[in-house]
């Protein structure tokens, strides 16, 4: 029975090319977007472990520095070093912005490190494909190659210019953006100052205020005037341990004498993955639950079709004492030859497309397994209906016809 699905195959082969064809894209958007979410997920653990941090130390009651905004002073991080258990702790700022280059804009996270710090500190690519570190205090950039920058180049962030000195790869926030890493100072002053104009006006406000023309409150106005022109804020701190220190004593620790909320690398990556990337999940999910509705369809609409097609045939079979097992074993090899076509069509597919894609696509063997075997399910519960009416067939209509 084998070579009779396959001569009938054979007979059909223009409908079983095109309809593998079609359900073959099909298959392959499914598994691009599986990649897509696994790719998520490992943008979000590649930030954490590019970080180099065990313990994450933001503003108190905020999912900060990735999920929500967090600010916090910057001498924090001094207290920190002086706790039992840290081995070193580090400022950081992250400012998700658009990075202009010539007349270009480059959607990227900044990231404020401290320049002169030992390489692989807190915060601190572990490496570099091109290149030199930042050393200078100023105006020094290390930017992603997913950036398409260049060593040279020359890049704008807010009012200041910086030049490209070295190239990192895989450097990217939890929602794909390459990072690019300026010095903390230049940070601090893109992301928390305002501009002159913004300055100059609060000052006119400050000084027309009653409040502050009282005798009483000496140097007060000078001193919020100071504070509108200087930062001395980090979006967190960077902590890390001490071989044998626990990271919880340790966070609990710094919650109880700092006031501050720590988190522990399996918590931030409860919020990155739990939090951020849940609603994307259900999206995804959501989808593929459509698409593989879909597949089931479209494989059950052909193997209807080619089963009618043949009800001559099948009632010839039934008049020569073909046993209905037999009929039923020719339709669902061919539902499955079906989905062994698609699926290989899509499999092509999804790995020459995945590097198109703008965000990363990660495809794992597991998806492709778990893939394979959901589309011959499918198949052989699309080729049902097909198989009930073949069994339904009267041998009469053999000579009937």
């Amino acid at each position: 029975m084998i070579s009779l699905a396959g001569r009938d195959i054979a007979h059909a082969w223009g409908k079983f090319v095109f309809t593998g064809l079609g359900l073959g894209l099909l298959l392959g958007v499914t598994l691009v977007m599986a990649g897509v979410y696994r790719g998520m997920v490992d943008d979000g653990k590649a930030l954490l472990d590019n970080s180099g941090a065990d313990l994450w130390v933001v503003q108190r009651d905020t999912l900060g520095p990735y999920a929500e905004p967090s600010s916090i002073p910057d001498d924090t991080e001094r207290a920190l070093r002086a706790m039992p258990g840290v081995a070193e702790a580090a400022n950081v700022t992250y400012l998700t912005m658009q990075v202009r280059q010539g007349g270009r804009d480059v959607r990227a996270m900044v990231v404020g490190i401290v320049p002169g710090d030992a390489w692989g500190s807190p915060g601190w690519p572990p490496a570099l494909v091109a290149g030199r570190r930042v050393t200078r205090g100023h105006y020094e950039a290390m930017a992603d190659v997913a950036t398409g920058f260049r060593l040279g180049d020359t890049l704008r962030i807010r009012r200041n210019s910086y030049t490209v000195v070295g190239l990192t790869r895989r450097m990217v926030s939890s929602s794909g953006d390459p990072m690019v890493f300026i010095p903390l100072k230049d940070a601090q002053e893109a992301q928390f100052l305002k501009d002159n104009d913004a300055i100059v006006q609060n000052r006119q406000r400050t000084a027309a205020n009653p409040a502050f023309n009282r005798p009483g409150v000496p140097g007060l106005l000078s001193a919020i005037q100071a504070s509108q022109t200087s930062s001395n804020t980090v979006n967190a701190v960077l902590v890390r341990l001490l071989p044998g220190a626990h990271a919880d004593e340790v966070a609990d620790a710094v919650r109880r004498w700092k006031r501050l909320t720590v988190y522990t690398r399996a918590e931030m990556e409860g919020i990155l993955i739990g939090k951020l990337i849940a609603t994307s999940a259900k999206q995804i999910g959501m989808f593929l639950v459509i698409l593989a509705a879909v597949s089931a369809a479209i494989v059950a609409f052909i193997i209807y079709t080619l089963t009618m097609d043949k009800i001559r045939e099948i009632a010839v079979l039934k008049l020569i004492g073909t046993r209905n097992r037999t009929i039923a074993s020719m339709i669902l090899q061919q539902a499955l030859a079906l989905g062994l076509i698609g699926f290989a069509v899509g499999k092509i597919t999804a790995t020459f497309a995945a590097p198109l894609f703008p965000k990363y696509v990660l495809l794992v063997p597991q998806d492709s397994l778990a893939g394979l075997a959901i589309v011959l399910v499918i198949c052989a519960l699309a080729s049902v209906i097909a198989i009930r009416m073949a069994l339904r067939v009267d041998p009469a209509e053999a000579i009937g016809g």
